[in-house]
């Protein structure tokens, strides 16, 4: 299973940690962390080699929050958020992916030789459709997404998540496909926790198959939900779940892959790899 992209031809026969890269100051798990101005890159420029020499096998920068609540951030400010970040991952000599919504980002980050669209809105906003479609060869990933940021976890989705989960990213890359899109550069996300119920979220886990069965390699991104500190019952603190959520997020991310998904997008490359080592070796 290859997943093609602007500079690469991802091998999806083994699964793949995507390390999570957040260019922004408001992050629900780790803003201001490792980026706190537009000013000072040299953190988040580190923390790209840092999460590569863990074993991160792809990056996935995003310069605006879309935690619940979230508001949204001007195009000028992604922009200078984002572009210094890629300009630099590029060299690193590995995929790179980019977590927007808006086209003109978009447009921008594969000008510069970033191979992968990952688009919480799945490519839904005004003109998003055509910018990845106008691209040779570049990866996306669509992502399901109930509501917006702002009043997604006010007024969570009702009924069977599975089925309408399913539904709608089957027809987002029915209608990528139609513009002239190869398959293979398609990916799903169901999009844990965003919109959706703690026991919504973990019936996409259990019944994660369901999702395959549409025919596109599968991304989960469980780190550090809200839905794990729920069942766990380690609910935030300071920073929430840079430490209380880690074992959880691992957790799911292994059972996530067991249950067929090709990439994982966690924030905790380290102890991700070693447990999908761990996983790999009893398979």
């Amino acid at each position: 299973m290859i997943w093609q992209t602007s500079r690469f031809r991802i091998d999806l026969s083994v699964p793949i940690v995507m390390g999570i890269v957040n260019a922004t100051p408001d992050s629900f798990s780790d803003g201001g962390l490792y980026y706190s101005s537009m000013d000072e890159l040299s953190g988040v420029l580190a923390h790209c080699e840092k999460l590569l020499s863990q074993g991160a096998g792809l990056l996935d920068i995003g310069g605006e929050s879309t935690r619940p609540g979230a508001l949204p951030v001007p195009l000028a400010h992604e922009l200078a958020r984002v572009l210094p970040v890629v300009r630099h991952a590029v060299t690193l000599g590995v995929p790179v992916s980019v977590d927007t919504y808006k086209p003109e980002v978009m447009q921008a980050v594969l000008d510069l030789g970033a191979d992968i669209i990952n688009d919480v809105w799945a490519l839904r906003q005004p003109g998003a459709l055509q910018a990845v479609a106008a691209h040779a060869r570049c990866g996306v990933c669509l992502m399901h997404m109930h509501r917006e940021p702002q009043t997604m976890q006010a007024a969570p989705m009702q009924g069977d998540a599975v089925a309408q989960v399913t539904q709608f990213l089957e027809q987002a890359a029915s209608r990528l496909q139609a513009c002239g899109v190869d398959k293979s550069r398609i990916v799903l996300d169901p999009g844990v926790g965003f919109g959706k119920t703690v026991a919504q979220n973990f019936s996409l886990l259990a019944r994660q198959r369901e999702l395959l069965a549409v025919g596109y390699p599968l991304l989960a991104g469980w780190s550090r939900k809200s839905s794990l500190a729920a069942v766990c019952g380690t609910l935030a603190g300071e920073l929430p779940g840079r430490d209380e959520r880690m074992a959880p997020s691992v957790a799911a991310a292994v059972l996530a892959v067991e249950r067929g998904a090709r990439i994982v997008r966690v924030h905790d490359v380290r102890e991700t790899v070693q447990a999908l080592k761990i996983w790999a070796a009893a398979s």
